[in-house]
């Protein structure tokens, strides 16, 4: 009784601290050791520099809870659709898409890939650069690739990339904040992406994607086109049922994994009146909604959406993002248009 009125009025000296690694810690592991060896080996950066920096590297506690609960993997499709599918996205969407419109034309002019959908990752990964991270690039990479035994060799593949990044374009490994996966900047890439597929879109002598909207969407462009999107052609669309044998046909690999020919065999078909080739390469998906179960047909750029996100939901939210601010920017036009026009004389 006395311990718990002394814990009520003296809350702070009860409660048991969170075991969290010191700063420097991370020093002391031999993953850790052997990247900086590879590091200064390359003459990436000098002896001892890298140790340094580590000294002043801490495990998140956060990162390692936010990991084992994602939202793609912790919610049904009803729950998940309308945290990106709102009508602020759609506003802030079109905002930004008058305002980089010449940019989103060259995107699509050179890569293929269709405003819209460049729009769409922005919106779904950082609300338009409104949401960049509130994590250290650099702990939370260190903490996953080092303390996070399920995707450990990743995550330190992509500590090595960050480190050599922050070389590469002068940036502060101590002053780089991400998501809690250490992704970056308006598009979320991971260092290995940016590295590889991010580009100057605005020919400025160098690649942010932290602060330069233009070269984001070029990045996520030049992004979908290196992972095979293929200009023009269909992404996802509802299917119906046809007989119910099409369990078995219910795919949840990331790729179009059968052809509608063969989905068709066992029961689902496209909705939609346009006609397509009975090989062409798709997969049946099943999501449940609102309204109990969904069922869609995916191709091959769903499943390009997906190397984005390894999520079919993440694929769905996206598209259909898509899919509304093409909607609405095309009522935008059309309403400019129509005002623009002179009144009839009578």
């Amino acid at each position: 009784m006395l311990k718990t009125l002394l814990c009520a009025l003296i809350s702070s000296a009860c409660l048991k601290p969170v075991p969290v690694h010191a700063l420097g810690e991370f020093v002391k592991y031999e993953e850790l050791q052997a990247i900086i060896t590879s590091l200064e080996q390359d003459k990436v950066y000098a002896p001892g520099e890298l140790n340094a920096l580590f000294e002043q590297v801490a495990r998140d506690e956060g990162v390692l809870k936010a990991i084992a609960r994602p939202a793609e993997g912790t919610k049904e499709w009803k729950d998940y659709r309308p945290i990106f599918m709102t009508q602020n996205s759609v506003e802030k969407g079109l905002s930004f898409w008058r305002t980089h419109e010449a940019g989103l034309s060259r995107a699509e002019a050179q890569f293929g890939v269709p405003p819209e959908m460049i729009l769409a990752i922005l919106g779904v990964e950082t609300r338009y650069g409104g949401n960049k991270g509130r994590n250290r690039v650099i702990d939370a990479l260190a903490t996953l690739g080092l303390d996070y035994p399920p995707r450990a060799p990743f995550f330190r593949k992509e500590l090595r990339e960050f480190l050599v990044l922050s070389r590469e374009n002068g940036m502060d490994p101590l002053n780089t904040w991400g998501s809690y996966a250490g992704a970056m900047g308006f598009p979320q890439f991971m260092p290995s992406s940016w590295r590889r597929l991010a580009v100057d879109f605005d020919g400025d002598g160098k690649i942010d994607l932290i602060n330069n909207p233009v070269d984001a969407i070029g990045s996520i462009a030049n992004y979908f086109n290196a992972n095979g999107w293929k200009t023009g052609e269909p992404v996802v669309v509802r299917a119906r049922i046809t007989s119910q044998d099409y369990d078995g046909i219910i795919s949840k690999d990331l790729k179009a994994a059968n052809t509608l020919g063969e989905i068709a065999k066992k029961g689902l078909a496209p909705r939609e009146a346009a006609s397509y080739l009975a090989s062409t390469p798709a997969s049946a998906i099943r999501l449940q909604g609102d309204n109990g179960g969904e069922f869609w047909l995916g191709f091959t750029n769903f499943y390009v959406i997906t190397t984005y996100n390894r999520s079919i939901m993440y694929a769905m939210a996206a598209f259909q993002l898509s899919q509304e601010l093409k909607t609405a920017r095309e009522a935008e036009l059309a309403n400019t248009t129509a005002t623009a026009l002179p009144a009839e004389t009578p």
